[in-house]
């Protein structure tokens, strides 16, 4: 527990998560599915690990369009507590207007983002962690990340470069944040892991909504005047929300942030996965193979008695009515839906999302 009464967990439903089409869509995202084989939704193990944390203090934001479904899969959520955005309008936009609601009911509330798409299997370690950060932001007039410690050079994932210790008598883990990067080439991954400098940026963030707000006007005044307006009156929802700029909170706020020395970072020792593309999955998922090798085989996701399979490895998603073989392929990638069918390779999963692109200039709604 951290402790902090003033705790919210704000979970950003949000994102088509295109890399794992045709699986995740626009009418029922990624955060929507079970990716695990656990018998619960990504949503619905965010929400899982955050109660530990804030208890019923929860905000969920989402698009109009997943309203329902979120509804359905989080029984327990307070109508009040959900909150649905009209149109897409990237993080910053979702983060600052729960920000904003909570800045209304308690101004110095602290609130805590976790995108509902990411994995992790370490409850205890991420609660110890996000709770280190909830007693720094509560503090300190600070942004707190959450800094995962890279397993691999990946050039899939933005990076942080941490400083000196924020209190080097207090005990804390926390780092002053020197800077955030986008995502490098592999020569440059593997050079920031040699440093030991780096983590990845996993998009988490904790902070007094105040002070976010606060932040984001200095930069996107017009951002954050529009976002507090709607919180002051929710009638001015559909009229308003067209009109704010769409950007990301990495952008608006944490990088000028960064450059300030106002941000820091508390270093994530535990699992994490955002899944973000086949790739991905099949590494989460491992393989089912008869010598017990995880990742030398084939990482079944739907019904496995559909699938037969003789030398091969990768990834096959069965998730529609026909028995699928794969023979003698390494590294494939072969999903099943019924209206659609892929097959790519592991280390070609990224361009998935080209074909998505693809079918949205050819107006093949009916497939996004």
């Amino acid at each position: 527990m951290t402790g902090n009464e003033r705790f919210w967990a704000v979970i950003p439903a949000g994102g088509a998560g295109t890399r794992l089409w045709p699986v995740s869509r626009a009418g029922r995202p990624k955060f929507l599915h079970d990716l695990t084989r656990s018998g619960r939704s990504l949503l619905q193990q965010t929400w899982d690990r955050v109660q530990p944390l804030a208890g019923e203090r929860v905000l969920v934001v989402t698009g109009t369009a997943h309203r329902d479904a979120v509804v359905s899969q989080l029984p327990d959520l307070p109508a009040d507590q959900l909150l649905a955005e009209p149109t897409p309008r990237d993080s910053m936009a979702a983060i600052g207007l729960a920000a904003a609601v909570l800045e209304a009911r308690d101004p110095e509330a602290v609130l805590g983002s976790f995108a509902a798409d990411q994995v992790i299997h370490d409850v205890d370690g991420f609660t110890a962690c996000v709770s280190e950060a909830v007693a720094l932001a509560a503090a300190r007039e600070v942004v707190v990340t959450i800094g995962i410690e890279p397993t691999h050079p990946s050039t899939a994932f933005g990076y942080i470069r941490s400083g000196d210790l924020v209190d080097p008598a207090g005990g804390g883990t926390a780092r002053v944040v020197q800077e955030f990067v986008e995502k490098p080439d592999a020569e440059r991954a593997a050079a920031y892991l040699a440093t030991g400098q780096y983590r990845w940026n996993g998009g988490m963030f904790v902070v007094r909504a105040r002070v976010l707000l606060d932040l984001l006007a200095a930069n996107h005044p017009d951002l954050a005047a529009g976002l507090r307006e709607i919180a002051a009156d929710p009638t001015l929802l559909d009229e308003r929300w067209p009109g704010l700029e769409k950007i990301a909170i990495d952008h608006a706020v944490a990088e000028p942030a960064a450059e300030q020395g106002v941000v820091a970072t508390v270093p994530g020792t535990f699992d994490w996965d955002d899944v973000g593309d086949f790739d991905a999955l099949a590494g989460l998922l491992g393989a089912d193979t008869e010598d017990g090798d995880p990742g030398s085989g084939l990482a079944v996701l739907g019904d496995p008695a559909r699938v037969r399979t003789i030398d091969a490895s990768g990834i096959v998603v069965a998730d529609g009515q026909r028995d699928i073989a794969v023979v003698g392929l390494d590294d494939v990638v072969v999903v099943d839906t019924g209206d659609a069918l892929l097959v790519t390779t592991r280390a070609r999963a990224q361009d998935v999302k080209k074909i998505v692109e693809g079918l949205k200039a050819d107006r093949r709604t009916e497939l996004l």
